[in-house]
């Protein structure tokens, strides 16, 4: 039998083990943590909407009507008419023809992806996509070739020398770098090359673009330059459950095709309709994204200057690059001491020796807050100094 216990400790003693965290209370900067007052800047929440009064509302006014569990797939009975409002809504936010609802956005990627190619076809997949892609790649029994991040160069002479079906796939938004893929030159290799592009815009999606339509519409890219649009709703938007959007061919398609849409139970109808009212709050209150795009200016400004690492981000994922995992934690867990919570992340969610703090900014955020937050960085900067002998 395979030796488990002797992987975790290989784990433990790799500074690579994992611990979950008991929250206490609803998602906010303020929160309870193994019942320690934190203040967190880990979150998704990028616009503060995950424990907003009026979706909250939203979502208890609906819950008479509509009931709570969502009691069969979408197949069966389970495609409720708060379903069918939400995505209604999701296509005319995306500015696309048609839209699905799904469950997670893990699901969402790995249904279309193998939905959208097969054996024999090939997909060509950015190196540093997320999980959930690489995955969705992989059931997809496609030929998956993987190009260095963000190169058009190295895809464009991948995709001359491939034949038959091709599928591009991308982050819109990196989770873990926070830089933004070069979707405009990866829309016109696609034309060129006749390939299908699936960009997931699960980081950009509430944050970027008018009215926060994400990092497509910022591009000015419609549905013609990007025919499939993948989105989450449990980060910027504050709900629960994804997204796909794209003109009705082919979301008709992933209704027949895409297993995760149609061997699961349909998410709760009142999340749906709560999250119509958090689409609303998105459109018409800019002043989130004013005021989150102040405060990662704010602290792009303050962590350069105590002399961090920052990466090329413009959105509200700052990773602060530390390089060996144990100074990562340690870090993590001096800020910690100083009632901040910020998560170090190691491999294999980030690559070798790119252990990093992944600071996560939020609309939520007071001036105040991210104040806190550098004062507590100023005080923590000698611990990167030191051997990581010193820091196990």
């Amino acid at each position: 039998m395979r030796d488990f216990a002797a992987e975790l400790e290989t784990r433990k003693q790799a500074g690579l083990y994992r611990t979950r965290r008991l929250i206490s209370g609803p998602q906010q900067p303020q929160l309870v943590s193994d019942g320690v007052p934190l203040l967190s800047f880990c979150s998704n929440d990028y616009l503060g909407l995950a424990n907003h009064p009026d979706i909250i509302r939203a979502a208890t006014d609906a819950m008479p009507q509509t009931g709570l569990g969502g009691a069969a797939s979408h197949l069966i009975c389970g495609h409720h008419d708060g379903h069918h409002q939400l995505e209604a809504r999701l296509a005319a936010f995306t500015l696309r023809s048609a839209a699905l609802f799904f469950s997670t956005g893990y699901m969402a990627n790995m249904g279309v992806l193998s939905a959208l190619a097969g054996r024999g076809d090939t997909i060509f997949s950015d190196r540093l996509n997320h999980a959930s892609i690489i995955d969705g790649c992989i059931l997809s029994r496609a030929r998956v070739r993987r190009y260095p991040h963000g190169d058009t160069e190295a895809l464009a002479d991948m995709l001359a020398t491939t034949g038959g079906h091709k599928l591009v796939v991308t982050d819109g938004v990196f989770s873990m770098d926070g830089d933004i893929a070069p979707l405009k030159e990866l829309a016109a290799l696609c034309r060129v090359h006749d390939a299908l592009l699936v960009v997931d815009d699960a980081h950009g999606v509430g944050v970027l673009g008018p009215q926060g339509r994400g990092s497509l519409a910022e591009l000015g890219l419609s549905e013609q330059d990007v025919p499939v649009l993948i989105g989450t709703l449990g980060k910027a938007v504050g709900t629960s459950g994804a997204f796909v959007a794209g003109p009705e061919l082919l979301m008709d398609y992933l209704v027949q095709k895409a297993r995760t849409y149609i061997y699961t139970t349909a998410m709760p109808p009142a999340i749906a309709l709560a999250t119509c009212a958090s689409l609303d709050l998105i459109e018409q209150e800019h002043s989130r994204r004013t005021h989150l795009q102040s405060l990662i200016r704010e602290f792009r400004r303050g962590a350069s200057a105590l002399g961090y690492e920052l990466m090329p981000s413009c959105t509200p994922i700052q990773p602060i690059m530390v390089g060996d995992n144990w100074s990562a934690l340690a870090l993590s867990e001096d800020l910690e001491q100083k009632g901040l919570m910020v998560t170090a992340i190691r491999p294999p969610t980030v690559p070798e020796g790119e252990a990093r703090l992944r600071v996560t900014l939020s609309a939520a955020h007071s001036v105040a807050d991210l104040r806190k937050l550098l004062a507590a960085l100023a005080d923590c900067r000698p611990l990167l100094k030191r051997p990581s002998s010193e820091v196990v």
